[in-house]
């Protein structure tokens, strides 16, 4: 394992009875990195975080946090702080005593819990909210306090597990946009599952998809998104066309449309055939020119920010992600096309 991991799981194995959870897993967590764990429902991500937190123990296999093996260690002496999608929080206590109740629990001074606690609840902008209760509060800002909730007790591991479900989509973009600024501010290792790509994407230096147990690419987002390794990647990271194709070193040919390969697109890919990705978003309808082909445009559907436009090319469906500010949903229906190779990559047949 690399010399900066600061979470290190070796060779785990977890069962619940007759089940493999997870069969044989090695995962590496960088120092001061916020690491997104993301994957469809019963992927195994929860029970990562769960045998990290100290919530279950592995059937085999070994768990160290900041070099030390905490296997076999309780939750209260991982020094591990955890957000949950239910906030948890107490609703007949103060804002104050619901953030400062795991420093009473360690028996901290009072002095350094008011000190502690004033300055969690600015970081998260709910100075002056002391007083107030749980119902008297936004769910935005409740899962705030959640937030500084886990921050008051200086944690070297911060868990996140699917902290934003429960909010609408103007909160979670605000709270992604929140605790993305606090984990870089403080440099708190970090873990956050999630089965939202978007999510994912926004808050995380690295993202580990997973699938069955086991872990199917990591990266950052853009590479899992331009360069995906498998077919399940390519349509677990976003919507995509797929097309039998041939790349010749130089030119990519799908039916007989040829245009030029990006170099990102095309690393370490030799002459052969393959299956070509084309992202909805790289397809233009254009003017008919030498580098454009026909297609028969057969549904329009408005989506706010673009149009989605569905076309027939080669007797194959065609997905299309149009700017709704430039598009002009009343084309003909043949139209002509062109591929960006930007959004284009290479996976084996």
């Amino acid at each position: 394992m690399a010399s900066d991991s600061f979470v290190i799981l070796e060779n785990i194995c977890k069962r619940f009875d007759e089940k493999t959870v997870i069969p044989s897993l090695d995962l590496a967590i960088k120092k001061g990195s916020m690491t997104a764990l993301l994957g469809p429902s019963g992927c195994g991500k929860t029970t990562i975080l769960r045998l990290i937190a100290g919530l279950e123990r592995p059937t085999s296999g070994k768990i160290f946090i900041d070099g030390d093996n905490v296997t076999h260690t309780s939750i209260q002496h991982r020094d591990i702080g955890m957000v949950f999608q239910s906030h948890t929080l107490f609703p007949h206590l103060s804002l104050f005593e619901n953030v400062a109740y795991g420093l009473k629990m360690l028996k901290i001074s009072r002095e350094e819990i008011e000190k502690r606690v004033l300055n969690a609840l600015k970081v998260v902008d709910l100075e002056g909210f002391e007083e107030r209760f749980v119902d008297q509060i936004s769910g935005g800002q409740q899962q705030r306090v959640a937030l500084a909730r886990a921050l008051v007790l200086k944690p070297k591991v911060l868990l996140f597990d699917e902290p934003l479900s429960n909010l609408d989509s103007n909160l979670r973009r605000n709270m992604r946009e929140t605790i993305r600024e606090i984990q870089q501010r403080f440099n708190i290792t970090s873990l956050y599952v999630t089965h939202d790509q978007y999510e994912a994407f926004a808050v995380s230096d690295c993202v580990i998809v997973m699938k069955d147990g086991d872990i199917k690419q990591l990266g950052t987002p853009e590479e899992l998104y331009k360069r995906p390794a498998s077919l399940f990647m390519a349509n677990f990271m976003g919507e995509t066309n797929v097309f039998k194709g041939v790349y010749d070193g130089e030119m990519i040919d799908i039916n007989g449309y040829r245009f030029k390969a990006e170099k990102q697109s095309v690393l370490n890919k030799t002459s052969g055939k393959y299956l070509i990705g084309v992202r909805p978003e790289a397809i233009e309808l254009v003017e008919e020119g030498v580098e454009t082909t026909q297609c028969e445009i057969v549904d329009v559907t408005y989506m706010g920010a673009m149009y989605e436009v569905r076309a027939k090319w080669f007797g194959q469906e065609l997905l299309l992600h149009l700017n709704s500010t430039t598009f002009d949903p009343n084309v003909c229906q043949y139209a002509y096309l062109t591929i960006n190779p930007a959004g284009v990559f290479l996976l084996p047949r």
